[in-house]
């Protein structure tokens, strides 16, 4: 029986709710960035696609950082925009929601659009044959048949989430009770003399929860699989 103290029991709340925040809040761009690389032919396409997936090459200290100079009171958000306001991101769990959403944004893209890129093309155009319109064919065809693409999407970054480090110490920093998440609470209690017990059981922790959404994953996917 792990034995947790409330501190810990803290941070497991804040990496759940830091990963379930970010996997919702980039559902709905993620699903629309899918559909606009399936399906939309356009001049810098190819620009815009590596975009999307810069933040997969980028270390996340990188990432944490140009978000601090943008979100931060002197960066260009953060001031025109945040300031005015009377919004701070900084240094909240709320800044670790947006390093999140960023970090495991291009995973999510991926996965729903590897997902519609399987739909049979002669399904959309006999929906349209019937006088569907783009936002019809969207609902009725499009989504339905994306599911498992959503499904993996939202798996694979709310277990990304969960793991989220490099850019969410730069930008929310690592304060007990406020932003520490499991892996903040893991490295600070590595770089304590006698705390390896308490870095053990945050490490069967974060294992136990990244295997229970795989494994629900799998058992949903199964569920899906039988009903097609």
């Amino acid at each position: 029986m792990l034995s947790l103290s409330a501190a810990e029991y803290t941070a497991i709340y804040l990496s759940l709710k830091v990963s379930v925040v970010a996997t919702l809040l980039s559902l709905p761009p993620g699903f629309a960035m899918a559909y606009i690389l399936t399906y939309r032919q356009f001049r810098g396409k190819i620009a815009l696609d590596v975009l999307v997936n810069l933040p997969l090459t980028l270390p996340p200290v990188v990432i944490g950082y140009l978000l601090l100079l943008g979100l931060g009171k002197n960066g260009f958000i953060g001031q025109h925009i945040l300031q005015p306001l009377g919004i701070s991101l900084i240094f909240t769990w709320k800044a670790a929601v947006i390093a999140t959403a960023v970090v495991g944004f291009p995973l999510m893209v991926r996965s729903i659009r590897i997902g519609m890129e399987t739909i049979d093309q002669r399904l959309i155009q006999a929906s349209r044959t019937l006088g569907a319109g783009w936002f019809d064919s969207m609902l009725t065809v499009i989504l339905p048949l994306s599911v498992r693409g959503v499904l993996a999407g939202s798996a694979l970054m709310f277990a990304r989430g969960l793991g989220e480090f490099g850019a969410t110490i730069i930008v929310a920093g690592n304060i007990p009770g406020v932003t520490q998440t499991i892996p903040l609470a893991i490295y600070e209690y590595a770089a304590s003399p006698g705390s390896e017990s308490m870095a053990i059981s945050l490490c069967i922790v974060s294992v136990t929860l990244s295997l229970v959404v795989l494994i629900l994953h799998e058992v949903i996917n199964k569920k899906l699989t039988r009903r097609s």
